[in-house]
This record gives C-alpha cells, structure tokens and sequence, in this order.
C-alpha cells in the first residue's frame, strides 16, 4: 500500500480523552474513531489488526478441531427467559422491542441461543463430542466505558461451546481449549497467563481468564513469578489426546496464579517468598465449564449408549478479538508509539523514501515495493513529499517491526537501512539483501499475508 493512497489520519496531539497509552497510541494511528460512548468505528489501519487477529484465532480454533459458524447479533429475550438468565445480567444487557412488540436483546453472549441450535439438530450420542463457536460483535452496556477497546460497550469476541456427553468428556474440551489459546496468544507475541478466576453470571466450577500483565489491566492478580518462564512454543499437540491436553493444563495452572476474585491468601503464602508478585492484569480470554446448566434449563439432551436420553455436559470459551488489540499495545510500545509483533502487524515493513521525486530513489523504492509484493509480502511505502522526520514519527507511532529507509546516499554506495523498531537497531544492506532478510524473518513467524 502506498501511503499518499491510504486513509491513516494521524494525530500529532495526545487526545484529552484518552487516559491510557492503547487508546491514546489507537487514536493517533487514525485506528479507530468513536462514534458513541464505548462504540467505535474501526478505521483501515486498526481493521487489518482486528482481521490479523481474527485469523489467528481462526486458525487455531480449527487446528484443536472446532467448528466455525456464526449467530446473530440479535436474539429473542424468550430463550433467555426459558434459561431463567433473563434478569442476571441487569443492566448491562440491551433490551430491545421489534415492531410485533416481541422483546428481543442485543447479545452480551450466546449460551441460550448455541443450546438452542444443538437441541434442534443433535439428539444422539454419535454426533458427539462436538464444538461450535463463532466471532461476532457483542454489545455489555458498561455503566462507564473507559480505556478505549479495552473497556468498551460494543466489542468483537470469540465464543465456542462445546457439547459432550460426560464430564469427563467436556474436561477434555476445556483443556483443549486451553491449549489452542496459549498458541493464539503466542502467535500474537503475548504471555498470557491462565489464572483461576470466578465463573459469573455464566457459571460453572471449572474457569481459567487469561491475563495479559499490565500497570492498566482491570484486575488485581496474584501469582508465581515462575509461570512466567512458561511458554507453549512450536511444540506440535494431539488434541484428541486426553493425556496430552491434560499435560499442557497441569504444565501452566499448577503453579500459583489466581485473580482477586479467587485469591487464597493462606496458599499464595506457601509460594516462596523470593516469586510471590502482586500486579494488574488485562483479561483477554476466558474458559469454562458449566456441566448441564443450560441443557437442563433447555431441554438439549442425547440419547446416550444405553438408550436413556440425558443433558449434554457444556462449555463456554472466549476470546476478546477486539480487546486484544489493546492489551498487545498496552505490552509493547515505547514512548514513540505502537510496537506490533510480527504476527498481527498491519503491514509487513515500512519503506521510507528519504527524498521523493529523485529518481534513483524513487525508482530504488518501487523496486523494494514490488519486490516484497511479488513474494506475498504487504509493505506501506511512505511515498509522501514530507519532510524525513515526519515520515520517521509516524512509522514509529503505527509501530511496523522493521522499516527500510531509501536515501540517495545510500544508494550510491549501493545499500539501504533496514531498521528493527523493536529495537532501534539499523544495519545497511543491499535492496535484495533487505528483501530476503525480511522474507526469513517472517518466516518464523505464523502471519497472515494480508486481508
């Protein structure tokens, strides 16, 4: 993409409204603008984040074996009657009338509506196990939305239900759930941490949030520093096996970790002194199991083995697509701005042309365009007659992982500067040497080519 043909409304000012650095850096990356309290509209820039992150979910959700859908934003307040929910939520749910009268809601999550379809469709044990889930836009009519995405009334969220027909079964589901979130979130260059948290008004005994650490996160955590040196890394898992998915759980929950909701003061003492930490946390995720609460209150039983008809055992598990957004800035920027990972940067690299209409340069900069193009990469050309400065302070505040700068004298010695943001360090390299280091550095990361 050519920046003088991109809609990127960059702002220069910090915005007085924005009181942590995720909404303040969104906004001034011309990310999102807000339209209503809480309700944004997501601009070029930040959608192609959402959409790498979305992908990445995707991808995952379907490796552990989960089925893609999608359910609408609005549902019938009768299933949520029938559940006996109606009511739970408060406030915070969006209470609508069509023009029949008929009470409808703006969805805050979709335990009632998956229930129903499963009890539509599926009324033998053969069909089991089996999940569903989709990502969809969600509407928590927060009393004060704050931080931007991270706190929003209207947000974009992954959520899959798993159908089993024994506890034993639907455990397996959580923990392979489990699994598939620790890839998402590595793929995404982020430790999140499952903690044990409260099931709310979703319920259940079985629930693990995923943390982000963070000074800004919501909820106070408790923890042991040493599950912090945990990482899923490219190790391949089975998810149809029990022993494996219960390995990787035991391997991450059996150290201390556990939100405010759930702290243990006498266990957390037991922890050594010396890795006992106190911070804040960004909830990005949630699992749970909630045995047959809903099928129950619904009526979604299967005829087992036997011949008797029982409820299916369930689950709910949640990512917040949108929210991740947030949480990654809020875990890598610097004072100059955004720091994407490789796995969700919009662009693959910037390239900077240090004097627009020279002709070495410009044609050395188009060559680099269609150079990383050709081999499925996306690069932002900063094609702009701006001064050098203004082209630096803005690759800087979007935060692309590398920028190759194009100068008339570098080119007369035959290199251009390939420059990590991350780390500031630059080295000069031939344009095609510039262009395969790209090319291997990406290849060791899972990213999407574009959308």
């Amino acid at each position: 993409m050519r920046l003088s043909r991109y809609f990127l409304p960059v702002l220069k000012e910090n915005p007085s409204e924005a009181q942590i650095v995720s909404h303040r850096y969104m906004l001034r990356a011309g990310m999102i603008k807000q339209s209503a309290a809480g309700i944004y509209s997501w601009l070029p820039l930040g959608f192609k984040v959402l959409k790498k992150i979305e992908t990445i979910v995707h991808e995952e959700q379907m490796r552990a074996g989960h089925i893609p859908m999608l359910m609408p934003t609005l549902q019938s307040a009768d299933l949520w009657k029938e559940s006996g929910r109606y009511d739970d939520y408060g406030q915070e749910m969006l209470r609508i009338s069509d023009r029949h009268g008929r009470d409808m809601l703006y969805g805050p999550t979709n335990e009632e509506l998956i229930t129903d379809i499963f009890r539509s469709h599926v009324g033998s044990y053969k069909d089991l196990p089996l999940t569903l889930y989709h990502i969809q836009w969600k509407f928590r009519d927060e009393i004060r939305p704050r931080f931007g995405v991270m706190r929003g009334r209207e947000f974009y969220m992954k959520d899959g239900y798993n159908f089993d027909l024994t506890k034993e079964d639907a455990l397996h589901a959580y923990n392979r759930h489990l699994v598939s979130y620790l890839r998402s979130y590595e793929r995404m260059g982020l430790q999140a941490i499952p903690m044990r948290a409260d099931g709310g008004p979703i319920g259940g005994d079985y629930t693990h949030e995923f943390l982000v650490l963070a000074d800004t996160g919501e909820s106070e955590v408790f923890y042991d520093s040493a599950v912090t040196d945990l990482t899923f890394g490219d190790r391949e898992i089975d998810y149809d096996s029990v022993e494996q998915c219960q390995g990787v759980l035991e391997e991450f929950t059996s150290k201390y970790a556990r939100t405010d909701e759930t702290h243990d003061e006498a266990l957390f003492n037991e922890v050594p002194e010396a890795r006992r930490r106190v911070a804040r946390g960004i909830e990005v995720g949630q699992i749970f199991y909630f045995g047959t609460k809903y099928s129950e209150a619904l009526g979604a039983n299967v005829q087992g083995p036997d011949g008797k008809q029982s409820p299916v055992h369930m689950g709910s598990h949640g990512i917040g697509v949108s929210r991740l957004l947030g949480a990654i800035i809020e875990a890598s920027h610097d004072d100059k701005g955004i720091i994407w990972p490789e796995g969700v940067t919009p662009f693959h690299c910037g390239i900077v042309n240090l004097k627009q209409g020279d002709d070495e340069a410009d044609a050395a900069c188009e060559s680099l365009y269609q150079a990383l193009t050709a081999v499925g990469f996306e690069p932002l050309y900063d094609d702009r007659k701006e001064r050098a400065g203004g082209k630096f302070a803005t690759m800087d505040l979007i935060g692309l992982p590398w920028r190759i700068t194009v100068g008339p004298r570098g080119l007369k010695n035959g290199v251009v500067e390939l420059t990590s943001r991350r780390s500031g360090e630059s080295e000069e390299l031939s344009p095609e040497a510039a262009v395969q280091k790209i090319v291997e550095i990406y290849a060791n990361h899972q990213t999407g080519r574009g959308f």
